[in-house]
Parts: structure tokens; sequence; C-alpha cells
């Protein structure tokens, strides 16, 4: 029997046949163009699933489950997608209109980065161990709880919007209305804006080159490139943005005391140098500092197949 997962994104639709021990078997994708009505929107995905069923020569009765991800907040008791910022849903009863296309036995919907968590959890970096979270550093910072191997929802599913805790009060700016979450700091949208405002102050660093004198081309990964080449200003750049980074995650293992964290999204593509340094700083500011047993920090294994995954996996 197989499982299909579904990624519901603001820019496409991704949909994936995975194995009941959580291996991605195939995956297909395309535009998801929200600007159109939700039911259109289903409409393609619907149309994915199926064209993946053709390819393995399969019927709706071979899929044990099918698990939807997508942005915003998704109640999974009632099968709809309550709210999302970038899709056109609003109290979206997502499961039943699905349904009405593909008659599957078993659909759920769980907001994405809850199924990133769990997609890490059952076949990731976070395998074999029954609590963690996972951090994701892309356009936010998103997160994802597992306690006792379950998803930590919140009583109106809604928890877990750890890019929204506040770790400098009044400090910058972020989309939801609040000043100094941790998203502002430590997202790849955060570290580039950082990166533009030191850039500024030294004309220079090599990040201009890098970037063709064009602040407007500068993203995640322009301080870091620089950095590993020793330039002054983008190592400053990197030590500052760790520090923002190390701060939020001290936070969640205080708060948490999860067994491992993982780290995904773009930004976790710099491997053990962003890894190094920041254990170094969580492993000392940590209240559990002294204790035998520590959070474990890791590097996510699944990229963007974590959602899929996760997805496919929820009723587990």
């Amino acid at each position: 029997m197989y499982r299909i997962g579904i990624d519901l994104g603001g820019t496409n639709i991704a949909v994936g046949l995975v194995t009941e021990d959580g291996e991605l078997k195939k995956k297909v994708s395309c535009r998801t163009c929200p600007d159109r009505a939700p039911e259109e929107i289903i409409s393609d995905m619907a149309g994915l699933i199926k064209g993946l069923l053709a390819d393995f020569s399969l019927k709706t009765e071979d899929i044990d489950f099918c698990g939807i991800a997508t942005p915003g907040i998704a109640n999974r008791d009632r099968g709809e997608v309550e709210y999302s910022c970038n899709l056109p849903f609003k109290n979206f009863p997502i499961v039943d209109v699905l349904r009405g296309f593909i008659p599957f036995k078993a659909i759920a919907v769980e907001n994405d980065a809850n199924a990133a968590a769990k997609g890490e959890a059952e076949a990731g970096a976070a395998k074999g161990y029954a609590d963690s979270v996972l951090i994701t550093l892309g356009t936010g910072v998103g997160g994802g709880i597992i306690i006792g191997g379950k998803i930590l929802s919140g009583f109106n599913f809604s928890a877990a919007e750890l890019g929204h805790m506040v770790i400098e009060k009044d400090g910058r700016q972020c989309t939801c209305g609040r000043r100094g979450c941790w998203e502002t700091y430590s997202s790849a949208t955060g570290l580039a804006n950082m990166t533009r405002e030191y850039m500024q102050k030294d004309k220079e660093s090599i990040m201009w080159e890098a970037v063709g004198g064009d602040l407007a081309a500068v993203n995640g990964k322009t301080a870091f490139a620089a950095a590993r080449k020793g330039d002054k200003l983008a190592l400053e750049v990197v030590d500052v943005y760790i520090g923002y980074l190390a701060c939020g995650l001290t936070n969640i293992v205080n708060a948490l005391q999860p067994e491992i964290l993982s780290i995904g999204g773009g930004i976790s593509g710099e491997g053990d140098y962003l890894l190094r340094p920041l254990a170094e700083i969580v492993s000392r500011d940590q209240y559990s500092r002294d204790c035998k047993k520590k959070t474990r920090l890791a590097i996510a294994k699944l990229g963007n197949d974590a959602g899929i995954i996760g997805a496919a996996l929820l009723d587990k």
C-alpha cells in the first residue's frame, strides 16, 4: 500500500507517492496560481494525483492515506484551512473538496511546517526521537513541534509559530504586526536585509562585487559566501546573524527541552559552518547547560521533500 503526500504552497503544488516507511517514490508539481478560486487549485492538485497514480498503475483503493500540508491555520478536526495569508482560503473545506475529485478513504490536512516536522521525525534527522522540533529558515521562520511522536497543534491549531516570539522588544517590524519577532532577524529575508544594512557601511566589501553592485541582488547566501573567503564585513554579519539565531534556539530549548532540534530551510545549506558556532552558543547559554543530557542540534535531512513525506505520514 502507498500514501499520497501533498505540499500546497503559494507558488507550487507538489504531490508525492510515499511508502509506509517514508520513502518518496516520485513527486510531481505544478504552479499554484493562487489568484484563482480555491476549487480550481484543488482541481489541479487532483490532476497531479491522478497522473501519479497512473504512472504506477495504481487505483484509488491502493492508497492508504492522503495528507495535505498547507500554509496557514489548518483545522484537522474539520478538514478545513481556516486562514492562509498566501492562499485564497478562509474556512475552506479542503478535505471534502479534494474527496469530491478523488474518493480516498482517509484524507487529512495540516500546517506545512508541522507536516515538515513530522516528516523529519518519521524519516529524517529526528527519526528515532520521541520529542523533536524543526525550525525552517526561509522567507520566514517556520516551526513544528513533535511531542511523544505527535504534532503539537494547540487547542486552536495555531501552535508552533516559533518565528513570532519576540527576541528584541520594539525591534524590527514583522509582517505579523508585532516588532522584534525572531523571524525578522533569523529568516533568510532577515539575513538579506541585515546584509544590505551592513554593506552600506563598507563599500570595499567583496559582497558588492558578488552582487554586481546591486543591493537588490543580495540574498541569504551573500554574507555566508563572502565570509568563507574571509571578508571582514561578511564575517561580522554572519556572527551577528548566528547570535540572533542562537538566541531563539536557546529559548526553544529552555521552553521545550526536545531531544533533537533540526534546522531546515535554505540557510541550513550552510551545514557545519552554521551548525558549529550555533551549537557552541546554545550549549553555553541554555539553562540546562550542566545536564548530562542536552538537546542535540542537527541539520534537517529531507529538504524540500519534508512537507510531502510528513503529510503522507500524518496519521502515524
